[in-house]
Order: structure tokens, then C-alpha cells, then sequence
């Protein structure tokens, strides 16, 4: 994957990557950066150094999405030189009132730099010109520079001037990025005409820009470190097998590829906001993108091992960079800082999808429908619901409306505008997908209506005691009788088995073949004779789950769904639906970050340092989920597969809902000592939500299984051996 998503930032990236492979050897990562690289030139006349410009200064016209594309794609090849530092200076002037100044950016005739912090001062003349002593350092690039842009104090507050090199004194410092050299720049009583000085930029301004195009560049460093471990991982051979078949390397691995994907996603996001949001958006790009280079280019060392500490390998470059980016944009913590307070502000970050002109048309013809329903009440609103489709609309008609991804979207968007709620389905939104997949016409007629409209409530029958996760290891017996089935066994984790009507239930008819062979899937009446449900007393003291078990329990032939010996393709369908319906949200705890931003504000006090940090990570990890749903779903737009985005962001919403309210418990301090109960106030409510979002990271499939997914998936590393082999 990478930080653009359609087809033209998908080509955009193919060209400069096959370009830079062409162009940017590999002895010249180590060949010192005292001078412009000699593919400079290269650069320009691929156009890479003007694709944020305007037309009439010769750049391309597009915009900080196409150059964060371009950014990414080099960073992955380690471009060495000032291409990074000269399209922020370019950047930075383009967004000032003095785009004359830009002329030869684009093709390559002059070179910026960006001065992110300096203590220069300014004094402003009778004709308007600064005059401005001081010094800036560390300038990234700055000794390859021939435009300077540098911050100024003056008495009217921060103001920034883009000053010929020539004018300052330029001393090169020894710099931790072998690749791209760092400088001190020196400036005494410099007369800064009028004409150099950006009006319109501010600090603010300029940091968000660093964030975006510095962000770019450390997801490109994530992302090599996060393909070049993996491939090693795969052909590393270590105690007879590939260190990629380890479990601690695949969960190092997933995790990597996770960090990875929130930076791509905050980036591209910050690409495309605007206002107070940008600076929010940038802010988490800030605290995101960093950091993932830094955490993936160490993991990475860890993975490569013995090898990877060598100064003739090339991870190092990549930590020295990661290290570098992660300096220059200041710590983390500065930027969480910046995070929280603008959410305790209220700003937060509206996920918009733009959609075609021709849209309009079929959001009419749905607004009108929906109106209809929306007259309705009660049980005949919900059936209404049901009956057009709306419930699912991507399921084949009658049960959906054969609905693509466009129509979804504005289903969504229309139902939220008329205050019009779905019914609450709960374990049937997993039940539905497979029994209109598989079922037979009389099986969907009988029970699909019922549960579309929330009328019949359903359980999942298949865990077991001593299967867990690995759910093809059911042992629970289907003996065939004449008419049907009797099913013997025990099921556990059970989610409200204790009110279902029905229940869906995995059941192995034979042991011949593997262990995925042999089992059927069939619909249980949850009130026939022989099944015997008793509730589970989870840690909040509350009763959800259940063990169940089942004596004899007699299940006709025509309520298996799909062929008998067949049920784990008809399980699988019902997995993911599953899967993707817990990633989906807080699970019901309410934990999510409106009420941790709500507990905030109620507090009374001004929080730390620390618990900035703290409120900002979840946020951040919040906002990030929030990016990569939207990229899911312009993807699925796009009518291409979601791929890492949405693997990613499962994983991220399971354990999202316990990270807000451990943060929550962390600001009650003391006060969290009252029970679990929540009616006792902001404590028993947030108490009750650390206890119960620990079943978050466990149902639906344990993190430590998803990260194995992940890894095999998406990362294609080989898959663990079969027991005994």
C-alpha cells in the first residue's frame, strides 16, 4: 500500500520508484552529501520538484498529496540530496503571497531549505525591509541551499523571510543522516527586502507543511524497513525453519506493518484537510509518522539481527534518517501536546468523502424512500428497514439491494440524516451474510425477514473449552439419525445464549481428513429439548455470556445450512462478518474518545504533561482508525481491494476501546476506587468500561491470532507448521 490511493497516485508512485531504482545506486547512499546528487537534474525533469507548484511558477499544479506520494516513493530508495528540503521551501513560499519567488524551484535551478527552529530577530526599517541577526540551526539541507527560509521575531511577532543563501553565514554540521547533510546558518544585520518577506505565513503554517511532507518521508522509511525485514524473515533460515515462521518475529512484523499504516493514513489525511483541522490533522501526522519510522527501522535491526548492526547494510541509514525526521519535527510529546489541547477545543476531524456529481441523482431517489420509512414507528419502521433492503444493502435482493459501494455510502449518509436508527441485530448481523450465502430459499424465507428487522435474536455456537480461537478444532459430535441430526457437546463464550431464540452452531460429523473437513454447520432452536444453557459471571459481574450444552439435541436435515462435511466455508463467511462488525465500534462500552474528551473537561484541572500524552495517543490511534475506515471505503469505491487498510484497522478498533478507558481510569486518579457500576458517576462508569473492554481483544478472535493473519496475509510470511510436523 502506500499514502496515495487512486490510480494516478498509484502510477505516480510506480514511475518514481522505477525511477529512482534506475537512477539512485547503491554506493551512492554512502558517497557523502556535500553536493547535489547527480540525478538532480533528474528530478526536474520528471517534474518531481514542482508537483505542488503552480503552472505559471512551472510546476505541475497539483497538489501536497501528489509530492507526499513522491516524497514516500523516494524515501523508500534512501534519495539522497536536498529534494525533501527544497520542496517544504517551496512549499512554504508557494503558500505566501511571494509565488514569484518560486521561477526555479521547479526545474531545478535553485535548492531551499527550511529552518525549523533559530533564535533570529528582526528590525523593520522605514522601508519595510527586516533587518535580522541571529542563528538557525539545525537546517535540513541547508549547506546545499541557495534559497533559505528561515523564522524571524520581530516586534509585530514571528514572521518568515526567504533570504538568498549567499547572504548568510552557512557552516555544515557533522550530520547523523549520511545521506543528507545538516548546517548552521548565521545571519548578522542582513537587510531583508520587502519583496523576501512571506506575508501570510506563520509558524503554524509552516510546521503542518513539515509535518505532511517530513511525515511522507518517514512512511517511506517505515516502509522499506517494514518489506526488507519481511523479506529476509521469509528466507532467514534459523533451528530448521524461517525466523518468519516464529510467532515473536510475526507479531514484531504485524506490528510494524500496523505503526505503518496509521502513518501512511494520518499523512494522507493531513494532506487534505484545511483550516484549525489541518492543524489537527497535522498534529497527529506529527505524533504518528515519526515514530513509526523509528519503531519499524529498530525493529527491523532487531529482525536482520547480527547483520542488520553492520554499517555495510543499509538499516542503519534508515534509523539515522528515522532519528533525524523524528529530531527535526520536534519530540512526539511536543506534538501530543498540541493534540489535546486543540481536542479539548472542540476541533476534531470530520472523515468526508467526496463523491461523483452523479451521485446526486441516486441520493435523491434514497432520500425519498428513506422519508417514507422514516413516517413509520417502532416494529414497522424496522420491518420497512428490512423488507427494502436497507439493513445489509450490499446482500443480493430480496435480503439487500445488490447495493455497491456508492449506494452504501449514501444509504448510510441518508438514514444518519433522517434520525433513522437499524435495527439492533447484534450476533444476527453475523448470521444473515452466511444463511443468505448458503441457505436454502426456504431456510432464508423462514428466518431471514425476522432477523433483518431485529425480531429474532440469535447465538453463536462455536467456541469451545478447549478450542478457543482455533474454532476447526470443534469437537462437538453430529451423529447423523433418521430426519436430521443429534448433536452432543459443550459451547462456551456464548454471547446472550441466555435470551437467544436460534443459534448458529459448527459440529464435526466426522474425523476422517483434515481438521477442517468434517464439519457441518447447523441452526439450533435454542428452547429444544436437551439444551441446557448456564450464565457466565464475567469480571464486571454481569452476565453476557454463557456455556451451553447440548444432550441429544435433534436438528432436522433441513436446518443445515450448505453441504453437510462443509460447514467451515459456511463458519469462515460468518467469521468475517463477524469481524468486521467488532471493528466497527466500541463494542457497546461506550469507550470512545467524545467520552474521554467529556471526562476531560469535567475534571476541574488542567491536565499534565503526562496525561496529554496519554489523551493524545488515543486520539491519535482513534483519528488513525477513523483514516483508514475512509480509505477503506474509497478504496471499495474505487472497486479495489481494501488490502492492509482494512486488516489494520480491525485490529487497531478491538483494542482501541481499552486504551480509552485505561486513559480514562489514569485521569480519575484516586477516585477510581469506586466499584465497577455505572451509576456511580464518571468513576463506577469508566471502571465498569476497563473491566468489560478486556473481552474486546479476545472474542471475535484474539490479537495475538490477528497479528498471525496479518503476518501470513499480508505480509506473506510462511505459515505455522501443522502440530507434530
Amino acid at each position: 500500500m502506500a499514502i496515495g490511493l487512486s490510480e494516478e497516485h498509484e502510477a505516480l508512485r510506480e514511475s518514481v520508484s522505477g525511477w529512482a531504482e534506475r537512477n539512485i545506486p547503491a554506493e551512492l547512499l554512502r558517497a557523502g552529501a556535500d553536493e547535489r546528487p547527480p540525478f538532480w537534474s533528474g528530478l526536474a525533469e520528471q517534474g518531481l520538484l514542482g508537483l505542488h507548484l503552480p503552472e505559471e511558477a512551472g510546476g505541475s499544479g497539483y497538489g501536497l498529496l501528489e509530492t507526499a506520494v513522491a516524497v514516500e516513493a523516494l524515501a523508500e530508495k534512501m534519495a539522497p540530496g536536498p529534494y525533501v528540503p527544497t520542496v517544504l521551501a517551496g512549499a512554504v513560499i508557494n503558500a505566501s503571497k511571494r509565488q514569484e519567488l518560486l521561477g526555479s524551484f521547479a526545474d531545478g535551478t535553485l535548492t531551499g531549505a527550511v529552518a525549523l527552529t533559530g533564535t533570529l530577530s528582526g528590525t523593520r526599517g522605514d522601508d519595510g525591509a527586516l533587518v535580522v541577526s541571529g542563528t538557525a540551526e539545525p537546517v535540513l539541507g541547508g549547506s546545499l541551499a541557495d534559497v533559505l527560509v528561515l523564522p524571524v521575531t520581530t516586534s509585530e511577532g514571528e514572521e518568515w523571510i526567504a533570504l538568498d543563501a549567499s547572504a548568510a553565514t552557512v557552516t555544515p554540521l557533522k550530520s547523523l543522516d549520511l545521506t543528507r547533510p545538516v548546517a548552521k546558518v548565521e545571519l548578522a544585520d542582513v537587510s531583508v527586502p520587502a519583496d523576501r518577506i512571506l506575508d501570510g505565513v506563520e509558524g503554524p503554517d509552516v510546521l503542518n507543511l513539515a509535518a505532511v511532507l517530513l511525515g511522507a518521508d518517514a512512511a517511506g522509511v517505515a516502509s522499506w524497513c517494514v518489506t526488507a525485514a519481511a523479506e529476509y524473515a521469509k528466507v532467514r533460515v534459523q533451528f530448521g525453519r524461517p525466523i518468519g515462521q516464529f510467532q515473536g518475529i510475526k507479531h514484531k512484523l504485524s506490528r510494524m506493518l500496523v505503526a505503518l499504516e496509521q502513518a501512511r493514513a494520518t499523512v494522507w489525511d493531513a494532506t487534505r484537510a484545511e483550516g484549525k483541522e489541518l492543524e489537527y490533522a497535522a498534529a497527529i501526522a506529527g505524533v504518528m509518522a515519526p515514530d513509526a519510522a523509528v519503531q519499524c527501522a529498530k525493529d527491523a535491526i532487531q529482525t536482520f539481527g547480527g547483520i542488520g548492526y553492520t554499517f555495510e547494510h543499509d538499516a542503519h541509514l534508515y534509523y539515522r534518517r528515522a532519528l533525524t525526521l523524528r529530531a527535526l519535527l520536534g519530540s512526539s510529546a511536543e506534538w501530543a501536546a498540541t493534540v489535546t489541547e486543540l481536542a479539548l477545543q472542540g476541533v476534531s476531524r470530520e472523515m468526508e468523502i467526496d463523491l461523483p456529481e452523479d451521485a446526486e441523482e441516486l441520493r435523491e431517489s434514497l432520500r425519498a424512500e428513506i422519508a417514507e420509512i422514516a413516517a413509520l414507528e417502532g416494529k414497522e419502521q424496522k420491518r420497512a428497514l428490512a423488507a427494502r433492503g436497507f439493513v445489509m444493502p450490499h446482500l443480493p435482493k430480496p435480503w439487500g439491494r445488490d447495493a455497491k459501494p456508492l449506494e452504501q455510502v449514501l444509504i448510510a449518509q441518508e438514514l444518519r440524516a433522517a434520525k433513522v436508527r437499524l435495527p439492533a441485530m447484534i450476533i444476527g448481523a453475523w448470521v444473515v451474510p452466511s444463511v443468505a450465502a448458503y441457505g436454502t430459499r426456504e431456510q432464508q424465507e423462514r428466518f431471514l425477514p425476522k432477523t433483518l428487522s431485529g425480531e429474532m435474536i440469535w447465538c453463536q455456537l462455536f467456541s469451545e473449552p478447549g478450542a478457543g480461537s482455533d474454532l476447526a478444532n470443534v469437537q462437538m459430535k453430529a451423529e447423523k439419525v433418521e430426519g436430521g441430526w443429534k448433536l452432543n457437546g459443550q459451547k462456551i463464550w456464548t454471547s446472550v445464549a441466555h435470551v437467544a431464540e436460534w443459534g448458529i452452531c459448527i459440529a464435526r460429523n466426522s474425523s476422517n481428513g483434515s481438521k477442517h473437513e468434517g464439519i457441518t454447520y447447523f441452526l439450533v432452536d435454542m428452547k429444544a429439548p436437551g439444551v441446557t444453557v448456564r450464565p457466565l459471571t464475567e469480571m464486571t459481574g454481569e452476565n453476557l455470556f454463557n456455556e451451553v450444552f447440548l444432550d441429544d439435541v435433534f436438528v432436522p436435515d433441513d436446518l443445515v445450512v450448505g453441504e453437510v462435511g462443509e460447514g467451515w466455508k459456511v463458519a469462515r463467511n460468518t467469521l468475517s462478518n463477524e469481524r468486521v462488525s467488532l471493528s466497527s465500534g466500541s463494542g457497546g462500552t461506550g469507550s470512545s474518545v467524545p467520552d474521554l474528551l467529556g471526562l476531560a473537561g469535567r475534571l476541574g484541572r488542567d491536565l499534565t504533561p503526562a496525561e496529554e500524552q496519554h489523551v493524545a495517543q488515543v486520539i491519535c490511534e482513534g483519528h488513525s482508525i477513523n483514516a483508514l475506515s475512509l480509505r477503506v471505503t474509497l478504496k471499495q469505491l474505487a472497486g479495489s481491494e481494501p488490502g492492509a487498510d482494512a486488516s489494520v484497522r480491525k485490529l487497531l478498533s478491538t483494542s482501541h476501546a481499552q486504551h480509552v478507558s485505561e486513559t480514562a481510569v489514569e485521569l480519575l486518579g484516586a477516585a477510581a476506587t469506586v466499584a465497577a457500576d455505572m451509576k456511580l458517576g464518571d468513576a463506577g462508569y469508566w471502571n465498569r468500561a476497563v473491566l468489560a473492554t478486556r473481552a474486546m481483544t479476545i472474542y471475535g478472535g484474539t490479537t495475538e491470532v490477528q497479528l498471525n493473519i496479518i503476518a501470513e496475509r499480508m505480509l506473506g510470511l510462511p505459515r505455522d507448521p501443522e502440530p507434530g510436523k
